[in-house]
Order: structure tokens, then C-alpha cells, then sequence
């Protein structure tokens, strides 16, 4: 801790108890924000401040980092009316999807996961991607970008209230450069690929990912991967996969992610790491010792959690792969063929190969519908129960959803099991990201309540972790994981991104039938040195911009 800046000092928060975001003890310290930098003084230190706030009995933190959303498209440009900074239509309720996460204290994101980003794209590609994308994020007709240059300077800061990164998503690498045809991609295609992630990582993106169970991500091979994650290694960058199968299979879809790590060179970040279904429960006891283990050869192995036993994802994941070749307006085609109808319900049934079949490993009464804007009164509701109502198979039901959604429907899976979660949580390789997905609708509690209910629900009330170390694993640990310089810890000259809570009361309280509430006890958020949220409320504060990681 060392003597007040000189000059004055334009934000001073006096009084509280400073966790610094690497896992040490927390300790008495006065923060100050200077030119949007931070000065750890020592408590009490005389200091002349334009803005002093008493934060005595409160906990200091650096901002948050979710390491796991979809949330690319909420400030981005969109073609046309409807788009999220519009009120109506489409746009109903983006302002409180912005906000969710900055009310929990999330002051950077990073989007692009499971293989699906706003770029890149050949020229020729972008206006097929489009529709793909549409459907992807249900916010509105989005305008795809060439490359992360082109996507960064889409991204509108009016709009944002925290900071986004991305990854370069696979899936939407390889729609960009081939469509959809479920086959390898061609010498020269694998080439163009390569050459457009090498651009944006270059240009400030933050790693690789894939999506092994999205068309059309997973008709990908293991070599194809490879490959690519070579790139991302070649720029010191993590490749982070959705496994191709969190399931019966989770096992072997693991040891594909690290063969694809050890071959690459690559950082390997498994994304939402669990194992769901009944065919998957329990397999943590097995899967979480063979990342440590890997870890111990060498293998630069971690993983992010949230903290729920239901995960949420497109309708179309659902259905078998060979459903969505061809890209969205090829899945719709098929959808009205009795034919069709028959054969995913024999798929479901008796399974596919390479295929994860989430409901096939648990069932449609576990399947629950987030956002369906062509059917909002489906919302909430679980898929086995709808079908019933209308005296129909859930097969025959799921297919009329998405011809009158034109594909845009998003669900949610309750298909894990409690002592799974708590398991990844707890273990030390584990950072913590939502995996949320903001749409209109019902989404998924997590977007709102996933950062509160691990200090909260799981830390202060079930002792599953200290704070300090829920801090880290929110903190220091992200932002070494994907070299966010200047953020993570509260040191002298961070970026002043933080968070002021109440250790006593901070709790989710977002929940499936209202899964937007904001949580208790965040009281203060502090985004690039400007106070964006005051009381537990936002202010007009918009300071957010798009971090480019190099």
C-alpha cells in the first residue's frame, strides 16, 4: 500500500476490507481511482477526493470477469428495424438483459463461445451467415463482420455497460468459409480458415472455440481441430471447447480435447464443464481427476462452471445433427415431412453415433422452453407437457415450435445433478462464467444470478469455498487464463473495474420464473473508473469498450 497519488483523487472508497483477486486473505485498505487507474492506500490515509464513498463493513473486489456468454450481439449493429436498441418486437427487455450482468458486478465479458461468434467470414459468405446467426442470438436480423476488427467497431458504445471480449468461434469460421455441408473442409477451405483466424487473433481476439454438438461446428473432425488450435497457439491464446459430448460420452469427448491441446500447443479452457444425464451423473468422481492429472504432465488444462443443475441451448440442438445440414433455411425444409418427423424419433430413441442426444438421456418432460417468440405463451413451460396439452407427439410438437419460431427457439435442460456442480466448483482448476444467453423470453437465471449465487448460495451459506477464493476464481484467475492485462487484481495501476459488496447479504435471486431479478448485496460497480452502478441501481454511466487481448 503506498501514500495518496498526487493530485486529487477522483473517486476514494474509505473504510472497507480489500480481496484483491489473487486468493490471499482479505485486509483493510482504502481504493483509490485516479485517470480510471487504481492506488491501494493504507486505511485512513489522508487524501483529497472529488468523490468519497464509505464502504466500512463492505468488501472491495476486483470487477468480474464471466469467461462464458453469448451476450456478442446485445450492443452490435443490426440490419433493420428490431434489433436490440429498440423497445418493441424483437428488442423487448435488451436494456434489462444488458444491465443483468453489471447488477451481479460483471465488468467484462467474453463472448464468441461454443463456436459461435459475429465473425469471421469470406465476403461472399456474410449474407448466409446471417440467418444462422438470426437464429443463434434471437435478438433480430444481426450483421455478421469479416473479421474482430470489423466486429469491435460494430459493437455500439452507447450500449455498453461493461467491457466485451471474443473468441473466434469455429462454427462460425467454418459457416464463413464453407456453409454448412457436413463433410472436411477442402485443402484450400481449411486454409481460408486458417487464415481468417490468424487475422483475428492478430487483430485482438481472445482465443478458439468450438461447439462439437452445433451444426456446423461438429461435423468438424479431430484434425480439422487441430489445425486450428495450432493458430491460436502460434498467438499464446486459449482454444476453449464445448466437448462434443457432455454426456454418456463426456469421457472420451474429454480425452479429444486434450489430444487437441497436446497436438496444438494450445491452452485448453473446457467450457461449462459437467456431466449431465443419467447416463453422465457422477462422472466428475472420474473427470475432474483426469484434468488434474493432465495438469500434472503438462497439459495448460482448466475449466468454467455456473452454478445451476439446468443448462440452456438452442431447440435445434436437440434434434439429431444431420437435421441442420445444410444451414437453417435446409432445417425448416425438412421439418414439415412426416418422414423426417419418424426418423428423429427413431434417432432419439435408439441414438447415433457421435451424437450426445440430450434428450434421449433424459427425456422431454426435462426440456422446458426459454424464449419462443412466435409461441410466448410456451415460455416456461416443459416440451412433454405442451405436446400433451395439444393431444400430440413432442417430436411432432418441437417441430411446428420451430417452423413458426422460423428456427428461433431456445430451451432449457435440467438434466444435471447437484453433487456434479459442486464438484467443479469447488475444484482448483474451475473459474466461474454463465454461460448466458440473453434473449427475450425466460431465459435461463444464470445470466442474472450466476456470480451472486456462488458468493452467496454456495460460498457464504453451504461453505463450499471461502470468499477470497469465489473472488479469485470470478477475478485473478480469468484474467490470467486469457491475459486481460491490467485486470483481474486490485493493484496499484489496474484498471479501476470494481465491485463493492456486502458479504453478509450478497445472494442471487434470480430464478426460473423471474430470471431477471437482481441480486442483494452488489452494491457498488465501478466500470473503467466511472461508477455505473450506485446503491444496487445503474446509473447513466456507459463505459464499457470492446478489450482487445494481444
Amino acid at each position: 500500500m503506498h501514500r495518496p497519488p498526487p493530485g486529487r483523487i477522483d473517486l476514494l472508497l474509505r473504510g472497507g476490507t480489500l480481496v484483491d483477486g489473487t486468493g490471499a486473505a482479505g485486509r483493510p485498505a482504502d481504493v483509490a481511482v485516479v485517470g480510471g487507474r487504481v492506488a491501494v492506500l493504507a486505511p485512513g490515509a489522508e487524501a483529497d477526493a472529488a468523490e468519497v464513498l464509505d464502504v466500512t463493513g463492505r468488501v472491495v473486489t476486483p470487477g468480474f470477469i464471466d469467461v462464458h456468454t453469448h451476450s456478442d450481439a446485445l450492443a452490435a449493429t443490426f440490419d433493420g428495424e428490431g434489433g436490440p436498441d429498440h423497445d418493441g418486437g424483437a428488442g423487448h427487455g435488451t436494456e434489462e438483459l444488458r444491465l443483468a450482468p453489471l447488477l451481479q458486478g460483471v465488468t467484462t465479458e467474453i463472448a464468441g463461445n461454443c463456436g459461435t461468434s459475429l465473425f469471421p467470414a469470406l465476403p461472399g459468405r456474410l449474407t448466409g451467415l446471417a440467418e444462422h446467426l438470426r437464429v443463434t442470438f434471437g435478438l433480430g436480423p444481426v450483421r455478421p463482420a469479416g473479421d474482430f476488427a470489423a466486429f469491435a467497431a460494430g459493437q455500439r458504445p452507447e450500449l455498453r455497460r461493461n467491457h466485451l471480449a471474443s473468441l473466434v468461434g469455429h462454427g462460425t469460421l467454418r459457416a464463413g468459409v464453407m456453409g454448412f455441408a457436413d463433410r472436411p473442409p477442402r485443402p484450400e477451405e481449411l486454409a481460408a480458415m486458417c487464415e481468417l483466424l490468424d487475422r483475428s487473433l492478430a487483430q485482438g481476439a481472445a482465443g478458439f472455440s468450438t461447439g462439437l454438438i452445433y451444426p456446423p461446428g461438429g461435423y468438424a473432425d479431430t484434425e480439422e481441430i487441430v489445425a486450428l488450435a495450432t493458430v491460436a497457439a502460434r498467438h499464446r491464446k486459449p482454444y476453449v471447447t464445448h466437448l462434443r459430448d457432455e454426456m454418456s460420452q463426456v469421457e472420451a469427448a474429454l480425452e479429444e480435447a486434450l489430444e487437441i491441446s497436446v497436438r496444438s500447443g494450445a491452452a485448453l479452457q473446457i467450457s461449462h464443464h459437467k456431466t449431465a444425464g443419467r447416463y453422465g451423473w457422477g462422472a466428475t468422481l472420474r473427470t475432474l481427476p483426469r484434468l488434474e492429472r493432465a495438469r500434472a504432465e503438462g497439459v495448460d488444462v482448466r475449466c468454467d462452471v455456473y452454478p445451476y443443475t439446468a443448462g440452456s441451448t438452442v431447440l435445434p440442438a436437440m434434434l439429431p445433427p444431420w437435421v441442420s445440414e445444410g444451414g437453417p433455411a435446409a432445417l425448416l425444409a425438412r421439418l414439415g415431412d412426416p418422414a423426417v418427423r419418424g426418423r428423429i424419433r427413431a434417432d432419439i430413441a435408439n441414438g447415433v453415433a457421435g451424437w450426445e442426444n440430450t434428450v434421449g438421456n433424459g427425456g422431454w418432460d426435462l426440456i422446458s422452453v426459454a424464449a419462443a417468440p412466435a409461441r410466448p405463451a410456451a415460455e416456461g413451460r416443459r416440451i412433454a407437457e405442451l405436446a400433451a396439452e395439444r393431444g400430440t407427439d413432442p417430436v411432432d410438437y418441437v417441430c411446428e415450435l420451430l417452423l413458426e419460431g422460423r428456427g428461433e427457439v431456445t430451451i432449457i435442460s435440467h438434466s444435471m445433478r447437484e453433487d456434479d456442480v459442486r464438484r467443479v466448483l469447488a475444484s482448483p482448476l474451475s473459474m466461474i462464467g454463465s454461460d448466458g444467453v440473453p434473449k427475450p423470453g425466460r431465459p435461463h437465471p444464470r445470466w442474472a444470478g450466476s456470480f451472486a449465487r456462488v458468493l452467496g448460495h454456495y460460498g457464504r451459506r453451504q461453505g463450499l469455498m471461502p470468499l477470497e477464493l469465489a473472488v479469485h476464481k470470478m477475478t485473478g484467475l480469468p484474467a490470467g487464463r486469457f491475459r486481460l492485462t491490467g485486470r483481474g487484481v486490485l493493484r496499484d495501476g489496474a484498471v479501476a473495474d470494481l465491485v463493492v459488496l456486502d458479504p453478509a447479504a450478497v445472494l442471487d435471486r434470480a430464478s426460473f420464473e423471474q430470471p431477471l431479478l437482481p441480486p442483494e448485496g452488489v452494491e457498488t460497480v465501478v466500470v473503467a473508473g466511472r461508477v455505473a452502478v450506485r446503491g444496487g441501481r445503474p446509473t447513466a454511466v456507459r463505459s464499457g469498450e470492446v478489450l482487445r487481448v494481444r
